[in-house]
C-alpha cells in the first residue's frame, strides 16, 4: 500500500509518456519502470548467452539486450530468442542489415545508434522490418558516437547535440508512420547525461530509457549510476533503465532494482536495513548481513528486514520493518515481527531463524495478495 498520502515528501510525480511494448513488457505510461541488462558473452555462443539471459531474468531483469555484430550472431539470435524467458533487444551498430535480420529472428526490440546506423534510407529499411515483425525500436544516442554534422555544429559532445540527434531520428520514425519507439541519450559524464535527459523529457512524450553509459567497474559504476539515474528518477523522468557496469549482468540488475527500491518506484525481494556496525554491536553485523543477502536471494516477495547491532536505533528501525533483529548483548538479541518485540534469539541461531521468519512472512504476504485478487 502506498504511504505517500501520509508522507508527501516521498511522492514522485512521473513524467507522462506514451506507452509502447517490448515484447510483452509495457514501457512508459503507468507501467512499472522496467529493469534491463545486456549480455557480455559472444552471441554466437548460444548456450552461454542463454545461461546469462536466464540468470539475469531470475535476478529480476524485465528485458535483456544482446549484441548482434555480424551474420553469425543474427543466426544465433533466433535460438536465443526462442529460449529466453524475457523479451530480447537486439543491439545494432554500423550495419543496418543486422537490424533487419534481428527483426526476422524474433527480437522484441531493435536498438539503433543514430551516429553509426547510416543514412535515412537505411533507417527506413530497418523500420520496415520492425513493422513487419512487430518490433519496437530504441533510438540509442551516445555522446561518444554523435553524427559528424552535429559535432561540427556544436564543437564537442554536449546535451544539445545529443537531444538534437535523438529528435532528428524521432522525426524519421514518425515520417515513416512508426511510433513504437523509446529513446535514450547516454553519456559517461553524469552531468551531460542528466542535462540531456532533462531536455529530452521536455521535448518528447516518447518513453525514455535511462542509463549512464560506460559507468565503470562495480563500485564506481554503481555510484555514478545511482547519482545520475537517481536524480532523474526522483524528478519523474525514466520509463526503463540499465545500469552499465564492467561486471556480471546480474549485478547490473541488482543495482538497478536497488536504485528503484530506494525511491519506492519498484518493490522486489527483501529490503535489508542494516547499520554499519560499531563497538556497541551485540553481534557481527557485517557478516550477518552478508549471509542473509545470500540466503534470502530466492525471496521475491517485497518486504523489509532490519538488522541492527544494538538498541540505540534497533527498536526504532524494527518498528518500520516486517522482520527485525536487534543486538542486545549476552550472546542474544530481540526478534521483532510486524514492528513489535516478539522473542529473544541467540546470536548463534539468528541467521537460520531470521531466514525462517522472512520465508514465513513472505508466504503470508503472498497468500494475502492472492486472496485480494
Amino acid at each position: 500500500m502506498s504511504i505517500n498520502h501520509i508522507r508527501p515528501w516521498r511522492h514522485i510525480e512521473r513524467r507522462k509518456s506514451r506507452q509502447i511494448h517490448v515484447g510483452n513488457v509495457p514501457v512508459g505510461g503507468d507501467a512499472p519502470i522496467a529493469v534491463q541488462t545486456m549480455t557480455n558473452t559472444p552471441t554466437t555462443d548460444v548456450a552461454a548467452t542463454v545461461e546469462q539471459v536466464q540468470a539475469a531474468a531470475e535476478a529480476g531483469a524485465d528485458i535483456v539486450r544482446v549484441s548482434v555484430p555480424d551474420e553469425a550472431s543474427s543466426r544465433a539470435l533466433k535460438e536465443i530468442v526462442r529460449e529466453s524467458p524475457v523479451p530480447i533487444v537486439a543491439d545494432i551498430h554500423f550495419h543496418y542489415k543486422r537490424g533487419i535480420e534481428a527483426a526476422e529472428a524474433g527480437a522484441a526490440c531493435l536498438r539503433i545508434n543514430p551516429g553509426n546506423i547510416g543514412d535515412e534510407k537505411r533507417v527506413a529499411e530497418v523500420i520496415r522490418a520492425a513493422k513487419d515483425h512487430n518490433c519496437s525500436i530504441r533510438i540509442g544516442v551516445n555522446a561518444g558516437s554523435l553524427e559528424k554534422h552535429l559535432l561540427d555544429k556544436y564543437g564537442e559532445p554536449c546535451p544539445e547535440a545529443m537531444v538534437e540527434s535523438g529528435l532528428d531520428h524521432i522525426r524519421i520514425l514518425q515520417d515513416h508512420d512508426f511510433h513504437e519507439f523509446k529513446i535514450s541519450v547516454k553519456a559517461s559524464d553524469v552531468f551531460m547525461s542528466a542535462a540531456a535527459y532533462q531536455q529530452l523529457a521536455e521535448a518528447t512524450d516518447a518513453p525514455i530509457h535511462l542509463g549512464i553509459t560506460e559507468a565503470g567497474g562495480f563500485v564506481s559504476g554503481t555510484i555514478k549510476s545511482a547519482i545520475g539515474l537517481g536524480q532523474l528518477l526522483w524528478m519523474g523522468i525514466g520509463d526503463t533503465l540499465r545500469v552499465s557496469l564492467s561486471a556480471d549482468p546480474v549485478e547490473e540488475v541488482k543495482v538497478g532494482f536497488e536504485i528503484l527500491k530506494s525511491l519506492g518506484l519498484r518493490h522486489r525481494g527483501v529490503n535489508i536495513i542494516s547499520c554499519p556496525s560499531c563497538a556497541r554491536q551485540g553481534f557481527d553485523v557485517i557478516k550477518t548481513v552478508e549471509a542473509l543477502e545470500k540466503r534470502l536471494e530466492h525471496v521475491k516477495t517485497p518486504m523489509s528486514l532490519s538488522i541492527i547491532g544494538c538498541v540505540v536505533n534497533g527498536p526504532g528501525e524494527a518498528l518500520m520493518t516486517d522482520v527485525g533483529f536487534t543486538g542486545g548483548g549476552a550472546g542474544s538479541g530481540m526478534v521483532y515481527l510486524a514492528g513489535k518485540a516478539s522473542h529473544k534469539m541467540s546470536n548463534a541461531q539468528m541467521v537460520d531463524h531470521i531466514v525462517e521468519e522472512v520465508e514465513k512472512k513472505a508466504a503470508q504476504l503472498d497468500a494475502e495478495a492472492a486472496a485480494a485478487e
